[in-house]
C-alpha cells in the first residue's frame, strides 16, 4: 500500500500552529505524508480554535466543504483542538461524518486512534486529562523540521489565571512546565538541521516553572550553539517580572519584539475581566521595557465591546492605542465564551449591541492600520536585517524573511535558508516591508533545502 496523505487545516493561536507540526510528526510514523491539496487527502483533521465563536463557525463550515471529499475518497476526518476538548461527544452528534475528536493533550495517541478507528470501525472521541506528572510534551522532531530556519518549541501549556473571558483553562487546563533542560536539548537538536531561531511557546509562558525562571530560560536558550534568535509568546502583563525585563537589555540574541495582551484600556473593563492590572501599571512595564531596548516593536490582543463596555470606556481604549502605538494588534469583537464568567455575567453588566461592537472595531482597526503604515514606512530608504525563511508567499519569484521585530520581508534576492542578510528597503505597507538583498551577513552551518509545501494553516 502506498504512503497515505493528509491535510490539516490549522485555526487559532500559535500554540495550534506548533500542534499541528506535532500531528505530522505523529502522523509520519503510520506512513502519512501532507499535502497542501484538500482533495487528495486520505486524512483530514481541523486542528480547532475556541477563543472566538466565528472560530468554532468557521470549523463546522470547513467540515461542510471536506465532507464531500469524505464521500469522493473515504477520507476520515477528525477535529482536534480546543473545541474538540471543549464539546467532545457532542461533535460526533452533531456531525455524523465526523470519525473521531481528540483533545490537545490526546496528540501522541493520534497514531493509537486511527488504528482503532480502521481496526475496529468505530468512532473515537479522545479527550481525557493528562495528570501533570504523566504529561508528556510533545516535540519538534529534527526530520519533519529539517528545511526550516524556524520553529516552534513549547515550554509549557494550559492557564492558571482564569481571565473572565477566556476558555483557555477549560480547553488546556491547569500551568504544566516542561523541564529547563528538556527544552534545551529540543533546542539542540533543532539546530543540527539548520534552525536558527527558535519561539518558545506557551498559554502564559511569564509563568513559567520548569526549573528555572522564564528569564534564565530565554538566556540558556540564546547560549545553545548555532541559535542566532529567541524568541516567544504569549505573556500575561502581570508575571511581566523585573528579570525578563532585563533580559532584553543583556541578550541580543533575545529578539526586539513582545506581544504584550491589554485587553482593554478601560480600567472598569480590566476588573471585569479579571486581569488584575491597571492600564497604569500596563504602562509602567512598558516604560521599562522600552527603557532597556528603546526599538522594541510591542504587538497586543484587544476585546471590543465586553459586556457592560460604555462608550467612554472605548474611548479609553482608543486613546491608549494612540498613546502607545503598536506595532500591531489582534483585535475582536466579545463573543461569549461557554463556562467563562463573562458568559454568566453578560446580562447583569449590560451586553453590547452587535452593530456598536463592530463599528468599534473598525475604527479601532482604522487607526491601527494608519499607525502601522507609519511605523513600517519609517524604514524605507534603510537597510534592515532578515533570517531568510524562504519564498515569499505572495510572488515564488521573491525571497522572504523577518527582521528582528518581527516584520515581514519580501525580497529580490538569492540567498539560502537560513542566512541572515542585509535588505535595503523601497516599499512599506502596514503589514510588510519590500526591498532588495544588498549583503548576506552569514550563512547558517548546515545546508538547507527549500521546505516542501506543508498543508493549510488559516489563522482564523
Amino acid at each position: 500500500m502506498g504512503t497515505k496523505r493528509y491535510f490539516i487545516h490549522t485555526f487559532g493561536c500559535q500554540m495550534n500552529v506548533n500542534d499541528t507540526n506535532r500531528m505530522g510528526e505523529a502522523l509520519a510514523g503510520l506512513s502519512y505524508s501532507p499535502t497542501p491539496v484538500v482533495e487528495n487527502a486520505d486524512l483530514i483533521i481541523l486542528n480547532t480554535c475556541s477563543i472566538r465563536e466565528k472560530a468554532e463557525d468557521k470549523m463546522l463550515s470547513a467540515l461542510g466543504r471536506y465532507r464531500q471529499v469524505k464521500l469522493q475518497r473515504g477520507a476520515l476526518i477528525g477535529v482536534g483542538g480546543c473545541v474538540a476538548q471543549q464539546e467532545k461527544q457532542k461533535i460526533l452528534d452533531k456531525v455524523p461524518y465526523v470519525d473521531f475528536v481528540f483533545g490537545p493533550d490526546a496528540i501522541g495517541k493520534l497514531p493509537e486512534i486511527l488504528t482503532r478507528i480502521e481496526q475496529d470501525r468505530v468512532r473515537v472521541v479522545e479527550t481525557a486529562w493528562v495528570d501533570s506528572e504523566s504529561y508528556v510534551f510533545p516535540q519538534a522532531d529534527p526530520v519533519s523540521s529539517r528545511g526550516k530556519t524556524t520553529e516552534f518549541v513549547t515550554v509549557m501549556k494550559g492557564c492558571d489565571n482564569v481571565c473572565a473571558f477566556c476558555v483557555v483553562p477549560h480547553t488546556r487546563g491547569r500551568e504544566v512546565s516542561r523541564p529547563v533542560a528538556e527544552v534545551l536539548k529540543e533546542v539542540a537538536r533543532l539546530t543540527t538541521v539548520g534552525v536558527r531561531e527558535v519561539t518558545l511557546v506557551g498559554q502564559n509562558v511569564n509563568s513559567y516553572q520548569g526549573g528555572s525562571s522564564f528569564a534564565q530560560l530565554l538566556l540558556r536558550t540564546a547560549q545553545v550553539p548555532g541559535i542566532e534568535r529567541v524568541r516567544f509568546t504569549t505573556s500575561h502583563p502581570h508575571d511581566l517580572s523585573d528579570e525578563l525585563v532585563d533580559a532584553f537589555r543583556v541578550e541580543p540574541k533575545l529578539m526586539p519584539h513582545f506581544h504584550l495582551p491589554v485587553q482593554s484600556g478601560s480600567n472598569e473593563v480590566l476588573v471585569r475581566m479579571k486581569r488584575d492590572y491597571t492600564v497604569a501599571q500596563y504602562l509602567e512595564r512598558l516604560g521599562e521595557l522600552r527603557a532597556v531596548r528603546p526599538d522594541i516593536a510591542v504587538t497586543t490582543d484587544i476585546i471590543v465591546g465586553y459586556p457592560g463596555e460604555t462608550a467612554a470606556d472605548f474611548e479609553q481604549t482608543f486613546a491608549l492605542c494612540e498613546q502607545v502605538r503598536y506595532d500591531g494588534q489582534f483585535s475582536f469583537v466579545y463573543s461569549p465564551r461557554p463556562k467563562t464568567i463573562a458568559m454568566l455575567k453578560e446580562q447583569e453588566w449590560g451586553p453590547v449591541p452587535h452593530e456598536v461592537k463592530v463599528a468599534r472595531l473598525e475604527r479601532l482597526n482604522r487607526l491601527q492600520k494608519t499607525i502601522s503604515t507609519e511605523v513600517m514606512s519609517v524604514h524605507v530608504g534603510r537597510t534592515v536585517e532578515v533570517l531568510v525563511e524562504g519564498r515569499s508567499r505572495t510572488n515564488a519569484e521573491r525571497r522572504f524573511g523577518r527582521t528582528p521585530h518581527n516584520r515581514v520581508v519580501n525580497f529580490d534576492g538569492d540567498a539560502p535558508v537560513g542566512a541572515l542578510v542585509e535588505i535595503a528597503v523601497d516599499f512599506a505597507s502596514s503589514s510588510a516591508l519590500g526591498g532588495k538583498q544588498v549583503q548576506v551577513r552569514s550563512l547558517p552551518n548546515v545546508v538547507i533545502e527549500e521546505a516542501p509545501v506543508v498543508p493549510e494553516v488559516c489563522v482564523a
